[in-house]
C-alpha cells in the first residue's frame, strides 16, 4: 500500500476514533414556551445566557433548539412529544401549559420548568422538596398580600378589583382564588372576567368598566400576549391597571411588583447546568424567584386617572419613561 494511502487511512481512522469523544462532549437542550411575549422571551434569554456563561455554547458543544406553541395547548403537547423523540439532555419548559405537556410526555428526560406560579397545584412536582422524579425548576410565585398592598397604594380606597384571566390556565385560577381570599380579609371584592382566548382579552376588560375601581393582571399568558389592547381599554375607561409582570409596565400598566423574568431565566439556567453536569433533576428541589422589583409608569398613571404618589415613585427600582 502506498505511503500516501497509508497516511490517509491512518488519518481517517484517527478522525473516526475521535468522533465518539466529540459526540460525548456535545450536550442537547430543547426549550419550549406556550407563547412568545416579552416576559417569557426574557426568561428564555436568561436560560440561554446562563448556559453560555457556564461554557455551554450553542453550535460548539451544545445543541440548542426552541419552539413556541403560539398559545395552543395541543401544539405544546406536539412539541413536547417531538422533543422527547430527540432525546435531549434536558427540556426547558416555559410557563405552565408547556411544562405540563413536557412532564406528561416523559418520565425519564429531565424537565426544568420556569415561569410557573404553582408547580405543586399544576401537578408538576409533588411538593417544594426534591421529589425524586424527572421534573424541577423555578417558580415565579408572588406573595399575594404585597400585590394587594400595591393595588391600595395605586388606588387608595379601592373596593372592587377586576381581574381578566384565562380560566383554562391553572396559574391564573390559583392567583384569582388567592386574590379573592386576600381581598376579602381587607373588606374588598374580586370581580372576575374570563378571557379564554387572546381575542377575548379586550372585550373582557370592557366588561369590567363601571363595575370595578381597578384592574389587576397576573402573569396570565393570554392577557400578557395582548397587553396593549388591555391598556387601551384601561385608559379609555380611566381604570388603573396594576400588573404582576414587570414587563407589562412598559406596555401600559401603571405599576408592578414582580419578578424580573430575565433573572428567573438565569436562575433556571443554573438548574439546567447542574443537570448537564450530572445531577439528577429529582435531587434538585423546586425554587422560587429570588428577586422582586417595583416598576412604575407615570405616563400610564396619568392616562388611567391615577397619578403616582411621590412615595410610590420614590420606591420604584425602575421608572418607565
Amino acid at each position: 500500500m502506498p505511503k500516501t494511502t497509508q497516511a490517509l487511512l491512518a488519518a481517517l481512522i484517527a478522525a473516526g476514533a475521535a468522533l465518539p469523544a466529540a459526540a460525548a462532549d456535545m450536550k442537547s437542550v430543547a426549550i419550549t414556551a406556550i407563547v412568545d411575549h416579552p416576559a417569557l422571551d426574557a426568561a428564555r434569554k436568561g436560560v440561554e445566557d446562563e448556559l453560555k456563561a457556564a461554557g455551554f455554547v450553542a453550535g460548539k458543544n451544545l445543541k440548542l433548539q426552541y419552539q413556541s406553541a403560539q398559545g395552543n395547548t395541543a401544539t405544546a403537547a406536539q412539541i413536547a412529544r417531538k422533543f422527547v423523540g430527540d432525546k435531549p439532555d434536558a427540556i426547558v419548559a416555559i410557563a405552565t401549559p408547556s411544562a405540563q405537556a413536557a412532564a406528561a410526555a416523559t418520565r425519564s428526560i429531565p424537565v426544568v420548568f420556569t415561569a410557573v406560579t404553582d408547580p405543586v397545584a399544576a401537578k408538576l412536582v409533588p411538593s417544594w422538596k426534591a421529589g425524586g422524579g424527572n421534573v424541577t425548576g423555578v417558580s415565579d410565585k408572588l406573595p399575594i398580600g404585597a400585590q394587594v398592598d400595591l393595588i391600595q397604594q395605586v388606588k387608595p380606597g379601592a373596593k372592587r378589583v377586576g381581574m381578566v384571566y384565562s380560566p383554562g390556565e391553572v396559574n391564573s385560577v390559583i392567583v384569582a382564588r388567592e386574590l379573592k381570599e386576600e381581598l376579602g380579609k381587607r373588606g374588598m371584592t374580586l370581580v372576575e372576567s374570563a378571557a379564554p382566548r387572546t381575542v377575548d382579552v379586550a372585550p373582557a376588560a370592557k366588561n369590567l368598566a363601571g363595575k370595578v375601581d381597578v384592574i389587576y393582571t397576573s402573569t396570565d399568558n393570554n392577557v400578557v400576549s395582548t397587553y396593549e389592547s388591555l391598556a387601551a381599554v384601561a385608559a379609555q375607561a380611566k381604570l388603573p391597571l396594576i400588573a404582576a409582570d414587570t414587563d407589562s409596565v412598559k406596555r401600559g400598566a401603571i405599576a408592578a411588583l414582580g419578578q424580573n423574568y430575565y433573572d428567573i431565566g438565569r436562575q433556571t439556567g443554573r438548574v439546567v447546568v447542574r443537570i448537564l453536569k450530572g445531577e439528577q433533576a429529582g435531587a434538585i428541589a423546586p425554587q422560587m424567584g429570588q428577586k422582586l422589583s417595583l416598576v412604575v409608569n407615570p405616563a400610564a398613571a396619568q392616562k388611567q386617572g391615577a397619578p403616582l404618589s411621590a412615595e410610590l415613585a420614590k420606591r420604584a427600582s425602575e421608572t418607565v419613561k
